[in-house]
């Protein structure tokens, strides 16, 4: 890639699902004969490390939002109380978080973890203007624990603190690359939009995002491409304007 690629985004918020920070099944299946059972797929962090600084030496500020579905997701099948299950998903969130700044670190980035419930002796509270300049000095900032309130997607907390933070777009990294017509993986016709409402998601429940998330994004006016994760280059590639994926905007 040339190194005068300059970015279309100055200001981005990154949402990484947990799923795609999770170990392939494949190579679940491996490490599980040798009794490894990792949440996290290390060479993936590696990689999103790697690419994330890559971008933050373009002149790009990187401000992440990741899930927590390699870990935890809602009741996972059984009657917990929802409250306190999301309390769970927060806490997992913050583990992500945590491991993100790690690798981050090992690559010479200079990273604050945030948290929406506080933790002091693990990161910092998130205060908008403090995220701000954390930005502004060239850090990334990881956000933990979703908004910090049970009832709320991490998709929606990331278009919240999109919006608070004044970014550009929300690059949304999932384990599929874009937003179909239907669900691919049981729909051979399903098509890729290129560009897709917000209102038309809601209307034909695509499922993409959380509705929550696309009802705010839209009275809001927030810009959302949602591309794959599962080569972390797409990061860099979606900041340069050269990814493939779906541009999600307000009607």
């Amino acid at each position: 890639m040339s190194e005068n690629m300059k970015p279309i985004y100055k200001r981005v918020l990154l949402k990484l699902s947990g799923e795609a920070l999770a170990p392939s099944e494949e190579k679940r299946l491996e490490l599980a004969k040798k009794g490894e059972h990792p949440i996290l797929d290390y060479d993936m962090l590696e990689q999103v490390a790697e690419v994330v600084k890559k971008c933050v030496e373009i002149g790009t500020q990187i401000c992440i939002i990741v899930g927590a579905g390699n870990i935890w997701r809602g009741r996972q099948g059984t009657n917990m109380d929802r409250t306190r299950a999301d309390h769970m998903g927060m806490l997992a969130t913050t583990i992500n978080a945590l491991a993100l700044q790690d690798f981050f670190e090992q690559k010479g980035v200079d990273t604050r973890v945030m948290t929406a419930v506080e933790m002091k002796q693990y990161a910092e509270p998130y205060i908008r203007n403090r995220a701000v300049s954390h930005l502004e000095k060239g850090r990334v900032v990881i956000l933990g624990g979703g908004l910090g309130i049970p009832f709320i997607s991490t998709d929606t907390a990331a278009a919240v603190r999109a919006a608070e933070v004044n970014a550009d777009v929300i690059l949304m990294g999932k384990n599929i690359d874009g937003i179909y017509t239907a669900d691919p993986r049981k729909d051979p016709g399903a098509v890729r939009y290129k560009e897709v409402s917000y209102k038309e998601i809601l209307e034909k429940d695509l499922k993409a995002i959380d509705s929550t998330a696309a009802s705010f994004g839209n009275e809001n006016h927030i810009k959302t491409f949602v591309f794959e994760l599962k080569e972390p280059e797409n990061i860099y590639n979606a900041i340069i304007g050269k990814a493939e994926g779906t541009t999600i905007g307000a009607e």
